[in-house]
């Protein structure tokens, strides 16, 4: 797949010989694409898909820590038979861990489970409210991964190398697809609760494509985007007029280099006005109406999830929420409880809404984490000191939307929840289906770096998971 046709150096300077031909500098831009018919009001030619797609954007709950699936959705009662008695040895046998040491005990999960919807889809009670949205969620068993450890494996699952280097998932599909609301960024990045990702900003990083297709973090206090407002004293005249230099200096430097970045960042410094009016209302939830406001809840992550809503709603392609910190070693019962009460009614509310709103269906929504959690027991017998290491032969995510079946499970684990033993998916596999979801073709989908066509899902074969859509 070639640059998409709206971001190349020629057309940019074919852009910008037609704007000062025509008198307009980027401040009568700025207020021109604001007005109903105006030059801004064109949407940029966006990337054709390569087959008809089944969802236009992703919201990307990523749970970071790695939720216990065996704890939340992925019932083993075979486990309380076995209770506290020392793992299978095949457990345990060549096999790495991140902490476990010896021959440790399974931990049968202390939370009943029930059936909900049509469906019968089974929830832990931690999670009744996702659980009332069964029949619209795909609870996908049979994920596993390359690495163990937090950093390593976020990478991995976000740009299929454990090493800093690859773009994003998000990148990749602003990359494939491009843009369709040109007042907004096409890949947008909330962060929630005590600490940031272990893989830190690479997990957004546009990597060696163009940094036009890099997440831009929105955050919760203060601008909603850094150095989004005028600086103190500088009106909006004035900051006008000072970027209209920079860009004919950038135009100048782009005809004697043709450098791609600097064409991006000529795109950037205009995005990034339209911006000071389009996000300062986009994050504003005060017009939401209170029952929708209710419908979410309250806290961090609960805005984050209604702004989701309201981003898509915009056109915004990709949209990832990141919520810490679900790396429950020890204390797993007052931590689970906790996290699961901040998470479970937003993202039940987020599916509903898009639902309501006729959105679900082009929206896909994926919620997980970057591995599982062992059936075996971290720490001692106590319920204060006990947990779950991390696991990466099988874990879970949710999936709703996008053409995705509701009401259905994909993949089995075996009996004790340790391995897959049905449909497995690699994280290749999952990039592969999510990219499809989307029109894409995973191998198709390329760019050329250091002499290679580059893709998401690398050298190795993956599969597209067909069984997952209807």
């Amino acid at each position: 797949m070639t640059e998409p046709a709206s971001l190349t150096a020629q057309n940019i300077l074919s852009r910008r010989a037609f704007l000062h031909g025509s008198g307009l500098g980027l401040g009568a831009l700025a207020v021109n694409s604001l007005l109903p018919g105006g030059l801004g009001a064109a949407e940029a030619p966006v990337p054709a898909p390569h087959r008809t797609p089944r969802a236009r954007s992703v919201i990307f709950l990523h749970m970071v820590g790695a939720p216990s699936q065996l704890d939340l959705y992925d019932h083993k009662p075979g486990l309380q038979k076995y209770d506290r008695t020392p793992a299978p040895d095949s457990f345990i046998e060549g096999k790495r861990f991140a902490f476990l040491r010896g021959h440790p005990k399974l931990l049968a999960s202390p939370y009943q489970f029930k059936r909900h919807g049509h469906s019968g889809l089974e929830f832990s009670e931690l999670l009744p409210h996702i659980g009332s949205v069964a029949d619209d969620l795909a609870v996908v068993k049979s994920l596993h991964t390359d690495e163990f450890n937090h950093g390593p494996a976020q990478l991995f699952f976000h740009t299929g190398l454990s090493r800093i280097g690859n773009p994003s998932i998000g990148s990749w599909v602003h990359y494939g697809l491009g843009s369709i609301n040109q007042n907004l960024p096409g890949y947008v990045v909330f962060l929630s609760g005590a600490a940031a990702p272990g893989g830190g900003s690479s997990l957004w990083h546009n990597g060696f494509l163009p940094s036009v297709h890099q997440g831009v973090e929105f955050r919760s206090e203060g601008d909603p985007v850094l150095f989004l407002s005028n600086p103190k004293g500088i009106d909006d005249a004035s900051r006008l007029r000072t970027v209209d230099t920079i860009n004919r200096l950038n135009e100048n430097h782009l005809r004697l280099t043709g450098d791609p970045e600097v064409a991006t960042r000529m795109s950037q410094y205009e995005l990034a006005c339209r911006m000071q009016l389009s996000v300062p209302e986009l994050m504003d939830l005060s017009e939401e109406p209170a029952a929708i406001r209710a419908m979410y809840g309250d806290g961090q992550f609960a805005s984050h999830c209604l702004q989701a809503r309201r981003l898509v709603e915009r056109g915004v392609r990709f949209v990832e929420l990141f919520n810490s910190d679900w790396d429950t070693h020890g204390n797993q019962d007052r931590r689970l409880r906790q996290l699961c009460g901040n998470v479970d009614q937003p993202v039940a509310a987020l599916i509903r809404d898009l639902k309501q709103r006729g959105l679900l269906d082009q929206t896909l929504v994926v919620f997980g984490g970057e591995f599982g959690r062992t059936p075996m027991l971290e720490g001692d017998q106590h319920p204060d000191r006990c947990g779950r290491d991390h696991h990466r032969d099988a874990f879970t995510v949710l999936m709703a939307g996008g053409g995705v079946q509701g009401g259905i499970t994909y993949g089995e684990t075996d009996d004790l929840g340790y391995n897959v033993v049905r449909d497995p998916l690699s994280v290749h596999d999952f990039h592969a289906t999510l990219l499809a979801a989307l029109g894409l073709d995973h191998e198709q989908v390329t760019y050329r770096f250091r002499g290679l066509d580059q893709r998401l899902t690398g050298v190795e074969d993956a599969r597209v998971a067909h069984g997952l859509f209807g």
